[in-house]
């Protein structure tokens, strides 16, 4: 298999050096090489996909570019295509991390009281979380909802200032910028204290980060590394499963994780952005080992130390009486697809309401029917999404599945007080997961993500509040006003939509 893609891929190759040859030569003598050469090799990257037994729609979405767009189709696969070595690039992540998880938070004691105190539907979602996702709901930790960025960011200063003994970072995005250089100079005097500082950031989400940023950090003792470097991207199969946690981790005790990355426009400072609506988490007690775990693997994969010791999993549990904090970790490593199955687990389980917050909305079939099935029997589905866009194409692609959703009755509702960036979702009003994971395939498939799932929480009830905040603060879509976009819109929301499954 390996050595067909690489003949298809050199043919393609070949194609390319014969289109530039014929213009530069010119004379039509290259047209029948030309013609060959991408018949070719459009046959053999279509019969690899198909021999891959992929899903049927991304099957025939790959097929229907090839045919209908073919040197764009190429770079495309190149980019977005070679999933083919997903499990082989990633099986030994997958297996390092379920031991380490089982062996350590295997051993934690779970309360079945509790757990049975859930109700039948929450206890069998709970249970499929901690069977595909390795870790066990805690009832001995606090969490406390960040809203924005101002929240967030000074809470995180605060926290980082009280370090002691080590502090260890994982960002998608960090920035040289105004807070984040505030970070770095905060980082820096930490690990002259004596502090030890690991930092790891992803390679191609921090593809702009300066090298001397870098350079100031390891020259302080600090352990930074990269998360999937690659050399030449679109010709590097790892560019398409990127690193997309946002976790910290404080002495053991003390975590985060939600949906800011470490940049100005986070904040509010960009004036193309202007005002942003995001949401983070700020989590104490035994739940923090779980997000310890995922950062030491992590931080295993790409540099091969291990830390799992006492010093760093050592949390102390804290005394809470009502409510339940579940950490999952979810990547192309996971076999389940287990962010994604949690996902449609909750909202199959809902008796009243499903609220949705997703910056990017591009479901797969299975959360797309069980958001209107949802809806159809009754429960109050709600979708929170940006009116205005920062991914041009995942933005159309989005709102070519809002006819379908109007029409089964979920309500949608464009946020326009700045950009929504807010990762949630609330079931019963009582049952939450706040984290990085968008409401797409990519997330669901490509992305490493990591969620915090929690269970009638004071933290809920703030992300109740803070939705019904941001309704006000939205404009309500309804069928018989948007299905009256004009035709060539709803062509480029189809179009959007037909890449959708690369995306």
């Amino acid at each position: 298999m390996r050595n067909t893609v690489r003949i298809g891929i050199f043919l393609s190759g070949l194609f390319v050096i014969w289109y530039f040859l014929n213009d530069y030569i010119g004379g039509g003598k290259f047209v029948s090489y030309f013609s060959l050469v991408l018949t070719l090799s459009l046959i053999i990257i279509g019969f690899v996909i198909f021999l891959e037994n992929r899903q049927p729609v991304h099957t025939l979405t790959w097929l229907v570019v090839f045919g209908a767009f073919p040197l764009l189709g190429f770079f495309f696969y190149l980019l977005f295509g070679r999933n083919y070595k997903k499990e082989k690039m990633y099986r030994k992540k997958f297996f390092l991390d379920k031991q380490a998880f089982l062996k350590i938070e295997g051993e934690r004691d779970i309360s079945e009281e509790r757990i049975s105190s859930m109700g039948e539907h929450r206890q069998k979602m709970f249970r499929l979380a901690q069977k595909i996702g390795n870790s066990p709901i805690s009832f001995a930790s606090s969490t406390k909802v960040l809203t924005n960025g101002d929240e967030t960011f000074s809470t995180i200063l605060e926290e980082l200032a009280k370090a002691n003994h080590h502090i260890h970072m994982e960002y998608y995005i960090v920035r040289d910028d105004e807070i984040g250089r505030e970070i770095k100079d905060l980082l820096i005097s930490k690990a002259r204290a004596g502090v030890k500082v690991r930092f790891m950031y992803d390679a191609v989400g921090s593809w702009t980060l300066p090298k001397h940023y870098i350079k100031d950090m390891r020259n302080e003792g600090i352990e930074i590394v990269a998360f999937g470097p690659v050399r030449v991207p679109f010709l590097n199969n790892k560019f398409n499963f990127r690193n997309h946690r946002k976790i910290i981790v404080i002495d053991g005790s003390v975590g985060f994780v939600g949906g800011l990355n470490i940049g100005d426009e986070y904040l509010g400072r960009d004036e193309h952005f202007g005002f942003w609506r995001d949401t983070h988490l700020m989590v104490k007690g035994e739940a923090v080992r779980s997000l310890q775990l995922i950062f030491l693997q992590d931080w295993y994969y790409m540099t091969n130390h291990s830390f799992l010791t006492d010093e760093y999993l050592s949390a102390m549990p804290i005394e809470h009486k009502h409510g339940g904090v579940q950490m999952i970790a979810g990547g192309p490593d996971n076999e389940w697809s287990v962010i994604k199955n949690v996902f449609f687990s909750m909202i199959s389980s809902a008796e009243e309401s499903v609220w949705i917050a997703s910056p990017y909305f591009i479901p797969d079939e299975d959360i797309f029917q069980a958001l209107k099935v949802a809806a159809l029997s009754g429960i109050d589905v709600r979708l929170l999404v940006p009116q205005n866009p920062d991914k041009w194409i995942v933005y159309h692609a989005s709102r070519s599945y809002f006819p379908d959703l109007l029409e089964a009755g979920v309500r949608v509702f464009a946020y326009k007080e700045g950009f929504m960036h807010s990762k949630i979702i609330i079931v019963d009003k009582e049952f939450a997961s706040i984290g990085t994971s968008n409401m797409d395939m990519r997330s669901f498939h490509l992305n490493f993500e990591v969620n915090a799932f929690l269970y009638k929480t004071g933290s809920t009830q703030k992300l109740v509040q803070d939705f019904i905040q941001d309704l006000t603060q939205s404009r309500e879509l309804h069928l018989d006003t948007f299905n009256k976009r004009h035709l060539g819109l709803r062509l480029l929301e189809s179009t959007c939509r037909l890449l959708s499954p690369l995306l």
